[in-house]
């Protein structure tokens, strides 16, 4: 991209932006930070506006921007099932939360340990460590060295420096606090931007009617085919979106970890229920903008080779001087919080499942700055990936729903029946994690190396993840329960609090007096919400 597209009044406008959030973290930095409490969670006192805006922020990286789009380009609205995930931000705060803050832990792998076993807790942060590493520090890095380069004309590599080194500074020196207060920017800024590009190209193209017409039908039907093996259809997205749904949204500590920061239990879950609002916006604005590209191409107003520069083109192409910048401090705000997000989870899993384990006795400043020497790491580590990231090929965001279909289904069956059944121990949790977790990774070097082959393998390869997804779990669940059932039951002691089953009547007043009316009435509107666009964009609906 040439980058005589970006003005002087653009970069102008960028430079400001990062003047405001380098701002933020200042003023944060310069706060005492004395406790584990105070870096990691926060000191557990951020208000529920503050919460949701930093669960979207974190959720929404330069993958989804710049993924998202090229899934539009690619498959339509087909994917769309995996961004109407508002239902799973709301089961957080309904369901799941309340167990969290009750067990007042720091990390998902502690709160496995309170529920089963110190073994599930080793096994659950090592493996999240890995992962992070791999695909989101990996893809997230990517993503937003494309739009540095197709926007802004900067070199791939020297944009994926950039990107890694500020985003470490900011959150190795201001712990969780300076995130979740930089996020709040974050979101304004995105939803700005990004709404920006969508309205300018929806009036482009002569509005929605003339997108209709533009584009193939498949494009706007979120039900394709019933069951396809090897492609994706509305049967396995049906039964795959929910379990990653579920994994990513309600046991992951990237996103969890905002929860736990909340003042009280009605803070944490109206930090959810304002998350989900939010939530609802990426397929309008992310996925929505790709057919919107596609129709655009049809009409000979837009030109694009590859899928995953489509957003960053339509910015520079679409949009006038001065816009761009704005545009552009959204996309490096989706950048920069998702990447924190994944920094300050990777450093509170090192720090308070690994570091605090080997050396018990570490005081409260030792935590802290094992922390910031964690965050460190995972920056370079980051850094270490980027010679090899550019080998991503295809749809960044069907490739990160891909990878994450392998290691959500043990994850997910863990804490679903960790909670709603008191009868689950340690030996079968850790039995589900490890073996659900060796089979994900069989089929992910599968993918890999033996595309191309014939017979079982070759088959194996090419068995499609949406429904590799569900029939893992399901098998993570039976052998969960047969191990469960062979030995002995966990301790009512031991499970006090933890299930839905041991709960306490002080436990379930002290919940409902956490809601109100206004909770369930705004939870009901979100889910009304989802249904209608599920209605619009199928084979009956008006998109049709």
């Amino acid at each position: 991209m040439n980058v005589s597209l970006f003005t002087p009044l653009d970069w102008t406008i960028v430079v400001l932006y990062f003047v405001a959030i380098g701002g933020i973290a200042w003023w944060v930095m310069k706060q005492k930070q004395k406790t584990a409490i105070d870096y990691f969670l926060a000191s557990r006192h951020v208000a529920w506006y503050i919460i949701g805006a930093s669960i979207f922020a974190s959720n929404i990286g330069s993958e989804h921007v710049v993924g998202l789009a090229s899934t539009g380009v690619k498959s339509g609205v087909a994917f769309a099932h995996y961004e109407l995930h508002s239902w799973c931000v709301l089961l957080l705060g309904w369901v799941f939360m309340p167990f969290y803050l009750r067990s007042k832990v720091f990390t998902m792998p502690e709160f496995l340990e309170l529920r089963f076993n110190s073994t599930s807790r080793w096994f659950l942060s090592l493996m999240s460590l890995v992962v992070y590493v791999l695909t989101k520090v990996s893809v997230t890095v990517f993503a937003g060295a494309v739009v540095f380069q197709s926007l802004m004309g900067i070199d791939f590599w020297i944009g994926a420096l950039i990107i890694v080194i500020i985003t470490g500074i900011y959150t190795a020196a201001g712990g969780l606090k300076a995130v979740v207060y930089t996020d709040a920017m974050h979101s304004v800024v995105l939803l700005i931007g990004s709404i920006t590009v969508t309205l300018v190209a929806l009036f482009t193209a002569g509005g929605w009617n003339n997108v209709v017409e533009s584009v193939t039908p498949e494009k706007l039907n979120m039900f394709p085919k019933f069951i396809d093996w090897q492609n994706p259809s509305w049967f396995g997205l049906l039964l795959a979106s929910p379990i990653v749904g579920i994994w990513y949204w309600c046991t992951d500590q990237c996103i969890v970890q905002r929860t736990l920061t909340a003042i009280n239990e009605s803070h944490a879950r109206r930090g959810t229920i304002y998350a989900a609002y939010l939530k609802l916006f990426p397929f309008f604005i992310f996925l929505i903008p790709g057919v919107i590209a596609v129709a655009l191409k049809n009409q000979g107003i837009l030109t694009y080779e590859d899928p995953n520069t489509v957003f960053p083109t339509m910015v520079a192409t679409l949009l006038p001087i001065g816009v761009r910048g704005i545009v552009a401090g959204g996309l490096l705000a989706a950048l920069m919080s998702s990447l924190a997000a994944v920094f300050n989870g990777c450093s509170t899993l090192f720090t308070m499942d690994i570091y605090q384990k080997i050396k018990p006795n570490a005081s409260q400043s030792e935590l802290v700055q094992a922390g910031r020497i964690a965050t460190i790491v995972v920056v370079a580590l980051g850094i270490i990936w980027i010679p090899i990231l550019r080998k991503l090929s295809g749809s960044l965001y069907e490739y990160l729903q891909n990878v994450q279909a392998f290691i959500a289904p043990p994850i997910t069956a863990v804490f679903l029946l960790g909670i709603f059944w008191k009868r689950i121990n340690g030996n079968g949790a850790l039995t589900a994690l490890i073996t659900g977790f060796v089979l994900g990774m069989i089929k992910l070097t599968l993918e890999s190396v033996a595309k191309n082959a014939t017979g079982f393998f070759g088959d194996i390869a090419n068995f499609n993840f949406l429904y590799f997804a569900p029939l893992l779990f399901a098998f993570c669940v039976i052998l969960m329960v047969v191990i469960s059932l062979l030995t002995p039951a966990p301790t009512a002691e031991k499970l006090k609090g933890l299930t839905f089953a041991s709960l306490t009547a002080e436990d379930k007043a002290e919940s409902r007096a956490s809601w109100n009316k206004w909770d369930v009435i705004n939870t009901i509107i979100i889910i009304g919400i989802i249904v209608l666009v599920m209605i619009y964009f199928s084979p009956l609906g008006v998109a049709r």
